[in-house]
This record gives structure tokens, C-alpha cells and sequence, in this order.
């Protein structure tokens, strides 16, 4: 099997360590070489976070190029323009619709993009967006994003349902389970629908 690429991007604080812990999980059990590099920006100041995750029978690296990611899972809007270019084409962009305005937003220097979804689609881009953060809430907890995210993830990907649910018994501490798997299952119809 050729080696897969996927891209998780987003804001300090997001989650996005444990949904590459669950994207790990689910890809070493079915027996794939995985590499995953979880590169920090600012991250406890709101900065830009990125975790890469590479699949195959043999991967040498976790980096990933510009044009290499077969997947960016972005838990934040700007993030995922910031992040396109590592896109292939006919790869898959799944997009939170949460907004979080960097700093020079907050502090009056610049204006945050609008329209940026549509942007992201008329640039060609095949993009997948949906409320996790609202899903989240839905579930439970608005910190659940990023499993809400994993869910829809994962139909894009040709991975057992029943592998997800493992990783997510392994990754997920016992006490936060059940409100995690129905927040995965919101991601699952959101994008199914």
C-alpha cells in the first residue's frame, strides 16, 4: 500500500493530541506502519498546532510535504486556509465551523476572512464542514470537538467502524467514554447526511 498522509491542525487546546492518539490506534491495529509528529506552535497561548499521521506497509517519516496530505482535519476555520496548500488533489478537507480569532484579530490589526468554507470549495477543494463544536455540546461537552471531528473522519476513511470504537475505549479515560462515542456517532451522521 502506498503510504497515506493526514494532517491535524488547529489552535492550542483543541484536542488534537488525543485525536491523533485515536487516529493512531485505529490505524496500528490494523497492522499499517503509522509515524506520527505532533509539531506545537504557540500552542498554550492559542497558537497554531499541527500533528502529522502517515500510513502504510513502510513509512520512513512522519513530515509531510506541500501537496502530500490526503487528509487535513482542521479544528478551526483560518487554520484550515492557513493549512490547504499541504492538500493533494482530490484529497479530503474536514473543517470545523468554529471560528477563534488569532491575535491580531483580538487586538484590532487585522479582520478575520469571511466566507472562508467557500473559499476553501471554489479553490477546489473537496471540504467536509460541520458544527462540532455544536455537536460537542450536543453530546455533553464542547471539548468532545475533536472526537466529533474523528467521527466524521472516519467516513472518509476505508477503516472498520468497530476499530474506531476500540480506539476510542483505549484513548478515551473511562469516565468521559460514553459521552465521547456519542459525540464520535454525531460526527459519523453529520457527515453521512
Amino acid at each position: 500500500m502506498n503510504t497515506k498522509s493526514i494532517m491535524i491542525v488547529g489552535v492550542g487546546g483543541q484536542g488534537s493530541l488525543l485525536a491523533s492518539r485515536i487516529l493512531g490506534n485505529v490505524l496500528l491495529a490494523q497492522n499499517y506502519d503509522v509515524k506520527v509528529s505532533e509539531v506545537h506552535g504557540m500552542s498554550q497561548r492559542g497558537g497554531s498546532v499541527v500533528t502529522y499521521v502517515k500510513y502504510g506497509d513502510e513509512v520512513c517519516s512522519p513530515v509531510i510535504e506541500k501537496g502530500e496530505a490526503d487528509v487535513i482535519i482542521s479544528f478551526e476555520q483560518l487554520e484550515a486556509a492557513r493549512w490547504l496548500p499541504y492538500l493533494k488533489k482530490g484529497g479530503h478537507l474536514v473543517v470545523s465551523e468554529q471560528k477563534m480569532d488569532p491575535m491580531p484579530v483580538i487586538t484590532g490589526a487585522a479582520k478575520y476572512p469571511e466566507d472562508i468554507l467557500g473559499k476553501l470549495s471554489s479553490l477546489g477543494a473537496d471540504v467536509t464542514s460541520v458544527d462540532a463544536l455544536g455537536l460537542a455540546e450536543q453530546a455533553g461537552s464542547p471539548k468532545a470537538s475533536n472526537v466529533v471531528l474523528m467521527g466524521v473522519v472516519s467516513t472518509k476513511m476505508e477503516l472498520p467502524e468497530d476499530a474506531w470504537q476500540k480506539a476510542l475505549e483505549e484513548c478515551v479515560p473511562p469516565k468521559f467514554l460514553e459521552l465521547n462515542k456519542k459525540a464520535f456517532a454525531l460526527g459519523r451522521q453529520a457527515a453521512e447526511n
